[in-house]
């Protein structure tokens, strides 16, 4: 055998283990809830005034494979561009933002690969929603993203004036965090709104902020996907009780199965895998334990597809 095709045999035997070894990344391989016992559900007084409502802004059309190991690639998932509007007495705040009437210019910001494995479809950025509805979104409190990439702050461009409500550990992300925040640098500046959490437990979870002092809505840290991530627990006045995960899972099967997203997913989108699974089996977990909590991915389009959409409202 001539050296030039032991070179190209071992080429092709690399090759072959490498795919092999991306392929695997892929498979099912389900995670285990956490077992502890959280328990009861904190009390909470919504008052009678509060509502929900989602305000979609459009949606990349990919597949289940990419949300989480063991989906499959033949299955078409839409992944929802939705904003969450939760309105209350003591302020409206919209969680989230959306795609932006801007979309064509933040799309620079989305890294090459995911571009060209999904297709964007812009609906009606969510400012655009408010507006034709009666709304007008300076009456916001403020936007409240779950986490500072393009996806969740691309919105606050059509929305200037409005304060953003941003934790410690998020805003220095924002400044440091190179390439995954450089949307959140350029559709500055914009009123910044700080909070902390208190040394207040919550559903396991060691921290959190009541923000209305209502128990209404409660938002906890849950660092991985970015540092400063967070979850926000909303009950309305019907009891029912929300959960908006932001992107600790792109689909309910991530919480459901248990599942993380596959090594390319991840590799392209959490700061910290090991911290995002630890938060989905403790999510996991409480909804074992609380089947009707409602869980909301913010790309989840089934799970947001069951929301009313404003100006219909869920209360």
């Amino acid at each position: 055998m001539t050296t030039f095709r032991k070179i190209a045999l071992a080429t092709v035997a690399v090759l072959a283990a490498a795919l092999a070894a991306l392929a695997w990344t892929f498979s099912a391989s389900d995670l285990v809830p956490d077992a502890t016992d959280y328990g009861p559900l904190p009390a909470a007084h919504p008052p009678a005034g509060m509502s929900l409502s989602a305000l979609p802004t459009g949606r990349i059309e990919s597949k289940a494979g990419f949300a989480f190991r063991g989906g499959s690639m033949s299955e078409e998932r839409d992944f929802a561009m939705t904003a969450v509007l939760v309105r209350h007495p003591r302020g409206d705040l919209m969680f989230d933002t959306g795609m932006s009437a801007h979309l064509d210019e933040h799309l620079s910001s989305v890294p090459w690969l995911m571009r060209k494995l999904s297709v964007r479809h812009l609906d009606k950025p969510a400012a655009a929603v408010l507006k034709d509805n009666g709304y007008d979104p300076k009456q916001l409190a403020g936007i409240v993203p779950t986490h500072a990439h393009w996806d969740h702050v691309g919105g606050i461009a059509d929305l200037p004036g409005i304060p953003v409500w941003l934790n410690a550990v998020e805003q220095h992300f924002i400044a440091e965090g190179g390439f995954p925040t450089e949307l959140a640098r350029r559709v500055q500046p914009f009123p910044v709104r700080s909070y902390a959490f208190d040394d207040k437990p919550y559903l396991g979870f060691p921290k959190s902020l009541d923000l209305w002092g209502d128990g209404s809505i409660v938002l906890v840290p849950a660092p991985g996907h970015t540092p400063g991530s967070i979850l926000a627990f909303v009950t309305l006045p019907s009891g029912a009780r929300y959960v908006l995960l932001g992107d600790l899972v792109w689909q309910t099967d991530g919480i459901t199965r248990p599942a993380e997203r596959p090594w390319l997913s991840r590799s392209m989108v959490d700061e910290d895998a090991d911290a995002v699974r630890r938060a989905i089996t403790h999510v996991a977990a409480l909804h074992r334990r609380f089947p009707d909590l409602v869980l909301l991915p913010a790309h989840d389009a089934r799970a947001m597809g069951k929301l009313p959409v404003f100006p219909e409202q869920a209360r």
